[in-house]
């Protein structure tokens, strides 16, 4: 009986770390979930932001031209 009490305290300890270790993979992948959608809306707004900067470029640019050819 004895041999088998440090069995089933070890048996339970294991258990225990099994338990704890999917909890954490389970977080992690709630968290990674996470942070893959924030990075998916991240690279969707700088996209949108370097599409404006892009059009306010050349916007600037065309009005720099029209001054030029006004000073002629």
């Amino acid at each position: 009986m004895s041999a088998a009490d440090p069995t089933q305290t070890q048996l339970a300890e294991i258990t225990e770390r099994v338990d704890r270790l999917v909890e954490l993979c389970r977080r992690l992948s709630e968290e990674n979930r996470v942070l893959r959608q924030s990075q998916e809306h991240l690279a969707s707004e700088r996209a949108q932001l370097l599409a404006r900067n892009e059009q306010a470029r050349s916007r600037v640019e065309a009005m720099i031209l029209r001054l030029k050819s006004l000073e002629q």
